[in-house]
């Protein structure tokens, strides 16, 4: 019977793992019309956190 070649094995499962990600990524970048262009487009940003501890008037 012959012998399983694990190092085979685990390189094919690395190299699909590999593709798989690149693909997603590709996805992504096509999906995002702002990254594919170039340009940004004006997202809604969030506030700048509050530190509820500290007010300006205890400094």
């Amino acid at each position: 019977m012959a012998k399983p070649n694990y190092s085979f094995e685990k390189r094919q499962r690395e190299l699909a793992k590999k593709k798989k990600k690149e693909e997603k990524s590709q996805r992504k970048l096509a999906k995002s019309p702002a990254l594919a262009d170039g340009t940004v487009e004006s997202l809604p940003h969030a506030p700048a956190p509050v530190d509820a501890g500290k007010s300006p008037e205890n400094t």
